[in-house]
């Protein structure tokens, strides 16, 4: 392999978002040409000198947007680029200097030993010289991301990374600056795209490098649209994975190996049993799983068993748990009118009944909630010490 065919091993492309960064421009493209050929820059509304420095270099591929529309948008048209190219990969890198592109092989040596994933570059927020709203702003984005896919990084921001083409370009994508570069990744991880860092190099040189992230917007964004992926992750991504579990092992071999066989110790299994019946049983119908999912977040409880249990209110069991908790109810309000009238044929006479008996429906919800989690809570935690004790002997 010549030192121009470094990408040739995985057929890969180099894209480089450009706007306003005609002081390092030049001395990026150069050394991304020492290790490939293969390179297509974006140009993205510059205003600057860019124009002039780009039309040097005859042998790159080169996209001029007329205005600029944001890192995000400057990416999606190189991947679009890339793919008519017929290109597998495509390694980004920005022109503001910061990245190494002698570290472009590293990239290319974790796909041969490791396969096929998107990979982004690990740039050690620890080291001197790392601004300090960088580092935090890397932290605040891993939190995020781990919370959305369940993947710790170490570092999510960074713009050096290789991007599996095949693997993304059938994902909708609805951002076009800075925050686009999370929604990828947290949207390639819901594909089962593996996601993983690998180390690079760093440089902020301030006497050089122009950002052009602005801190109140771009922040506001970012906020947003992990206010939005938050959302989709618990009422739609974990869901879905969790009933994938249960399709694919089924009850009995979901109860022996996730709910028996994990490594959690038997009260917190437990603790996670009593939660999931406590939240199944509870009046907040509709909202039962992101509410079962987000206790068991805060609590670090296991919430795939948590979720499990809570679906304890499944329609077959639904007309008895409406009729329980009306009965408790009654009794705990000390009313006189039985139940006599519930209709247990008829699931449209539910709602009207219980709006009419509302308060003593939320009592006796949150009664029998609360009695069924400690009693399946108990239960769980003496069968699981029974059969832990019988496993040490």
């Amino acid at each position: 392999m010549t030192h121009n065919d470094v990408l040739a091993a995985i057929n890969a492309c180099v894209i480089i978002p450009t706007y306003n960064n005609a002081k390092t421009l030049s001395r990026v493209i150069d050394s991304v040409l020492t290790h490939t050929p293969h390179l297509i820059v974006i140009n993205d509304g510059s205003t600057d000198a860019t124009h002039n420095i780009l039309s040097r270099y005859s042998t790159l591929t080169r996209i001029d947007l007329p205005t600029n529309r944001g890192k995000g948008n400057a990416l999606r048209k190189g991947f679009g680029e890339a793919l008519a190219q017929g290109y597998d990969y495509a390694i980004t890198l920005d022109s503001d200097g910061q990245h190494f592109p002698d570290d472009i092989p590293t990239f290319v040596q974790e796909i041969e030993k490791n396969g096929m994933a998107l990979l982004i570059g690990d740039r050690n927020m620890n080291q001197d010289g790392i601004p300090g709203k960088s580092s935090f702003g890397n932290r605040f984005s891993n939190f995020w991301f781990r919370f959305e896919t369940g993947i710790p990084l170490s570092d999510t921001q960074s713009g050096f990374r290789l991007y599996p083409l095949g693997e993304i370009r059938d994902i909708r994508f609805y951002t076009t600056k800075f925050e686009f570069e999370i929604e990828v990744i947290v949207k390639a991880a819901w594909r089962g795209i593996p996601i993983r860092n690998v180390p690079v190099r760093v440089l902020y040189d301030p006497d050089e490098r122009v950002s052009h992230f602005r801190p109140f917007r771009d922040f506001t964004r970012i906020s947003l649209l992990n206010t939005w992926l938050v959302l989709v992750t618990l009422l739609y991504i974990r869901p879905r994975n969790y009933f994938r579990t249960f399709k694919e092992k089924g009850f009995k071999r979901f109860f022996f190996e996730d709910l028996l066989h994990s490594e959690d110790t038997p009260l917190k299994k437990s603790l996670s049993v009593a939660l999931g019946v406590l939240i199944g049983l509870s009046p907040f119908w509709g909202f039962q799983t992101v509410i079962v999912l987000f206790l068991a977040w805060v609590l670090r409880l296991n919430k795939l068993i948590a979720f499990a249990f809570s679906n304890v209110s499944i329609p077959p069991l639904i007309p008895f748990i409406v009729y329980a908790c009306l009965s408790i109810g009654t009794f705990v309000w000390g009313q006189s009118e039985a139940v006599s009238s519930f209709n247990w044929q008829q699931f449209d006479t539910y709602r009207p009944y219980i709006q009419q008996h509302l308060a003593e429906y939320v009592a006796g919800s949150f009664v029998l909630g609360i009695s069924a989690a400690a009693v399946a809570g108990i239960l769980s935690y003496l069968l699981l010490n029974i059969r832990s004790g019988r496993n040490r002997s």
